[in-house]
């Protein structure tokens, strides 16, 4: 693969995570493009995590992850976007999961409910892991496919 760039975004809880995550994406080989915020004042996170899911969906990078307290409404945003898979992944094994099963491309994580010291664990399975295909490829094709007719 070509292309290492993984867009990060977050809301103003994430912001501390996003540096953390950026360290753990180097180590592994990968370019983080950090879509903002810049700071932990108080922001909205879809403005963010579109940018994010648009570079993705774009194929100007190849991978996403979004922060936010939860991770609900980051992952409802980047869902929104045609072509991102987000889910949100609490553990490395909802992280692993994730890829093996819905080939998913952007990783959501909730800054309020996963310990800071499973992310490195948590985001290599992820971007590790890879998609298995099969039957699985059937069921992500059928989203796709509904996800086409919507936006035609």
């Amino acid at each position: 693969m070509d292309n290492k760039k993984v867009a990060i975004a977050s809301d103003h809880r994430g912001v501390e995570w996003k540096s953390f995550l950026a360290e753990i994406l180097i180590q592994e080989g990968y370019e983080p493009v950090d879509c903002g915020p810049f700071s932990e004042e108080s922001c909205d996170y879809p403005d963010f995590i579109f940018q994010a899911a648009e570079k993705l969906a774009k194929g100007e990078c190849v991978r996403a992850i979004g922060i936010c307290h939860s991770g609900i409404g980051s992952s409802i945003a980047a869902n929104k976007v045609k072509g991102v898979r987000a889910a949100l992944c609490l553990c490395k094994e909802t992280a692993g999961l994730s890829r093996e099963h819905n080939n998913a491309n952007m990783l959501i994580l909730g800054s309020g409910f996963t310990e800071k010291k499973d992310l490195p664990e948590l985001v290599k399975t992820w971007l590790l892991t890879e998609f298995q295909g099969g039957r699985h490829e059937r069921r992500v094709d059928k989203i796709s496919r509904y996800e086409g007719e919507l936006h035609e």
